[in-house]
């Protein structure tokens, strides 16, 4: 495997900036997830990384050599897309075989037995080998889609979206399977979701985009305690980041315009009146939903309450985040 850099990148397609100047460092072994909303330059990144595309500036190095001029297969990148990309006329072996019957790898056929079915084993379609791909379900189409990129020994594994036209089950399953192949392999990963429970759950670093700029990056549970802006917050954390006025609590500081409060920097039983609109038990917590001077906070509670829509309940804020004018983080 191979770290990964991006000095400068910039790429632009007519009048619109994909990426603006993005620096990043992907380390060794790491999965890095690219978190963002749909335009935020997440796929374009890959593409700078793959060789699909070429950036107008700046430099993509993989393990200290110079991608420029190289093609994909010269990268040695292999790529997962959300689309399963398989051919619909070969079994599934003969998919995963596909890769290493590249004349660049001059794979021996006793080594692309052996990769074939220690992959298969590992996703758990060794059953299924035999089968057309027409034959598979979604899950099982995806699953070796991704074997594909699997069975080689790549510098870095690409995978844009690949879970997310899955049902939510098998979305579950693949991230429990995915987080623990890159461990166990030492794998560099470079991941693009939309999905923050797949950038908490899965990475070890998330890069947060906007507007084709690297807006923040980190290990997802700094990113979450610390946040660099309204932006950077919102992109992390279940129920949503309350972004309110700065004074609604009283005792903001200089320049705050806002006041961010996760659902556990929301002190209950204590502080000030909100009214509760409505409650939403999910098994393991309960959402509350509130209305605090005119203004709607979402936070949770005991799994079991017996609170419900018209009840009373004191809130006051703990350690909040304030923001400027410009959306950025006040120390």
């Amino acid at each position: 495997m191979a770290e990964v850099q991006l000095k400068g990148v910039t790429k632009t397609f007519g009048p619109d900036v994909a990426l603006n100047n993005v620096t990043m460092t992907i380390p060794d072994g790491s999965f890095v997830v690219l978190l963002g909303p749909t335009g935020a330059g997440k796929t374009t990144t890959l593409r700078m990384v793959s060789g699909l595309d070429k950036p107008d500036s700046g430099q993509v190095s993989i393990g200290g050599r110079d991608m420029a001029g190289l093609t994909p297969a010269q990268r040695n990148v292999a790529m997962v897309f959300q689309q399963y990309s398989l051919y619909p006329h070969l079994t599934v072996r003969q998919n995963l075989e596909f890769p290493l019957k590249s004349p660049l790898l001059k794979t021996p056929q006793a080594d692309i037995d052996r990769k074939v079915e220690e992959t298969a084993e590992i996703l758990q379609i060794s059953h299924k080998l035999n089968n057309k791909a027409t034959a598979l379900s979604g899950g099982e189409m995806q699953r070796v889609s991704i074997g594909r990129a699997l069975v080689r020994d790549p510098s870095v594994y690409l995978m844009d979206e690949p879970l997310s036209s899955l049902d939510a089950k098998l979305r579950a399953d693949l991230r429990v399977e995915l987080k623990s192949i890159q461990a166990d392999s030492g794998a560099t990963l470079l991941y693009v979701t939309h999905d923050q429970i797949e950038a908490m759950t899965m990475a070890t670093h998330v890069g947060v985009l906007d507007n084709g700029s690297l807006v923040q990056f980190g290990a997802p549970r700094e990113i979450y305690e610390n946040p660099v802006s309204i932006y950077a917050a919102s992109r992390l954390g279940q129920p949503r980041i309350n972004v309110l006025p700065a004074d609604i609590f009283g005792g903001a500081p200089s320049g705050a315009l806002n006041i961010g409060l996760r659902p556990e920097q929301i002190i209950q039983g204590e502080g000030e009146d909100s009214f509760v609109q409505r409650v939403e038990h999910l098994g393991d917590q309960t959402r509350l939903h509130l209305t605090f001077k005119s203004h709607d906070i979402i936070t949770v509670t005991d799994a079991h309450t017996e609170l419900k829509s018209g009840d009373i309940v004191q809130i006051r804020p703990h350690n909040p985040f304030y923001f400027d004018a410009s959306g950025a983080r006040l120390a």
